[in-house]
């Protein structure tokens, strides 16, 4: 347990860091707030696009996993939608409660992958986030405008839609999979570039976790916040566990897509809850909370699998 603690704590010990610096105005507010377009439109999708066109995936892998990850998904995506349905919750309590149980931070997946398997886990991960995040993406923007009553939201889908073709991480998970295909070997310059960059984005990233967690909706309502630590931190990665003792995946296998099933939601779930009308104070005290739960939940998850495959 302490191995494992030891070796995850650093991501958590990035993310106060990032945290404390965006609370005392270092440098500035506004340098994080160019840091999180920096991370989002260049490292993350250099890093994705490096990883996705450079590596040699198992087909027995990915098949293996597009169960073991989708069916997770989807099994935290019933979940929220049956337990808010049966818990009386307005439209946009729902909304946030979706995506508190179903959404992933793939920065924190990548690093702790990383951090626990090397190179070789890194490349696994890389291949959950390409499969996941296509996914969660078109699968949210729909739900949540329809768990959302009001007006507008005809308009509101039209400019998620639109933000969803040129989302980034999709591009670049896309771009990198062809190029994979059509070209094997590394192309000069653009994979060096990539590459370096790659290798700066998940400490950069971490800090930025940190910089955009929220404290002020802490006062939100227990139930929907209890409902989505269930879901996010129980119901997820217990699906994940169980579908991957099913397809026969091995401890690395499964540990890595249990580090996806078992991260906190992503910090772009606030933004994505002010868009479309959303909790977004609700939303906040999920995804700060769960972040903070998970630096003692992921160690004692991971442990649990590795001693179940001993």
């Amino acid at each position: 347990m302490l191995s494992i603690w030891l070796s995850i704590a650093p991501i958590f010990g990035l993310i106060i860091l990032g945290h404390a610096l965006r609370r005392g105005s270092i440098p500035s507010a506004e340098f994080w707030d160019v840091i999180d377009r920096l991370v989002y439109w260049v490292l993350l999708p250099s890093l994705l696009f490096y990883k996705m066109s450079t590596a040699q995936f198992d087909p027995r892998l990915v098949g293996s996993y597009t169960v073991v990850i989708l069916g997770a998904f989807l099994a935290s995506v019933l979940f929220a939608l049956i337990s808010g349905r049966i818990a009386g919750f307005a439209g946009p309590v729902c909304s946030t409660l979706l995506q508190g149980c179903a959404r992933h931070n793939t920065f924190i997946s990548l690093a702790a992958a990383e951090r626990l398997f090397g190179f070789g886990g890194l490349e696994i991960a890389i291949l959950a986030a390409a499969l996941l995040i296509p996914v969660t993406n078109l699968t949210m923007v729909p739900l949540l405008i329809s768990l959302v009553s009001g007006a507008a939201t005809e308009g509101r889908f039209k400019a998620i839609l639109r933000d969803l073709v040129r989302n980034p991480l999709l591009l670049s998970v896309g771009l990198g999979v062809a190029v994979g295909f059509i070209w094997p070997a590394e192309i000069p310059v653009v994979h060096d570039m990539t590459r370096l960059l790659g290798g700066a984005a998940l400490p950069i990233v971490l800090l930025s976790v940190g910089a955009s967690l929220r404290l002020k909706g802490l006062s939100a309502s227990a139930a929907p916040i209890a409902l989505a630590v269930v879901g996010k931190l129980a119901v997820f990665p217990l699906a994940a566990v169980l579908l991957a003792q099913w397809v026969g995946l091995n401890e690395m296998e499964t540990v890595i897509a249990l580090l996806f099933a078992a991260a906190p939601t992503a910090t772009s779930s606030y933004t994505l809850a002010r868009q479309l009308g959303g909790d977004a104070p609700l939303m906040a005290a999920i995804m700060t909370l769960q972040t903070a739960a998970a630096f003692v939940t992921l160690p004692v998850t991971v442990l649990l699998v590795q001693r179940a495959f001993q």
